[in-house]
Parts: structure tokens; sequence; C-alpha cells
């Protein structure tokens, strides 16, 4: 019997502790509108006011992100890229980075559907 009650109440603990790490998870669509979009816009084109102070911002897009995976999108939000593109660690946490490199492979690195 206290056998069954400690694996009901271990059971218990991790089930709360898994809806606890799932709320957690950062929302890089979320974060990406809040800190991105200002030069890479909703759709991940480049903005007027990012090309009016940059001459190359790349289209996020499916040729764009072909050969591109996420360690290197979240490579380039850890140390920026260039004269342009700053780094964001100082600014978004490890998750918050990982999200948004996530959320920019799976949206904008999608294939066009007819």
């Amino acid at each position: 019997m206290k056998i069954a009650a400690f694996a009901l109440v271990l059971g218990a603990a991790w089930t709360v502790g898994a809806g606890r790490a799932a709320a957690q998870t950062p929302d890089g669509q979320a974060v990406f509108h809040d800190e991105c979009r200002k030069c890479h816009g909703v759709a991940g084109k480049p903005t007027h006011f990012a090309l009016s102070l940059y001459k190359e911002i790349p289209t996020f897009d499916a040729k764009f992100l072909a050969g591109i995976g996420v360690d290197s999108i979240v490579a380039v939000l850890d140390h920026g890229a260039g004269k342009n593109m700053k780094s964001f660690k100082d600014k978004l946490s490890p998750a918050e980075i990982a999200a948004v490199a996530k959320y920019v492979k799976d949206t904008f690195g999608a294939p066009a559907r007819p």
C-alpha cells in the first residue's frame, strides 16, 4: 500500500512538473514579433526601415533557409552576424533564442505550397 501511494504521489509530481516546464517554454512567434520583426518583418522579408539602414538583409524563405539548421540560427542570434545583425544573447534567454530559431526555421523554411 505504501509503495502504491508513493508511486501515485511521484506520478502526480512528475505530471505537474512536466506541465510547468511546458508552460515555461517561450513562444518563438511572440519573441520574433517583439524582437525581430522591426528588421525582418512579419513574413520574414526585410522591412523598409531595415533596408534604409542596411544594404543586405536576407529574406527568410525556403531557398535561403534550405542549408541552414536551427543550430546555425541560434549561433547568429547568440553572436550576431557581420555589422548589421547584433547579438541577442544579452537580451534573450537561451530558451527564447532557441524558440525563435525553431520558429524561423519551421515557419519560413518550409517550401511554399502551390
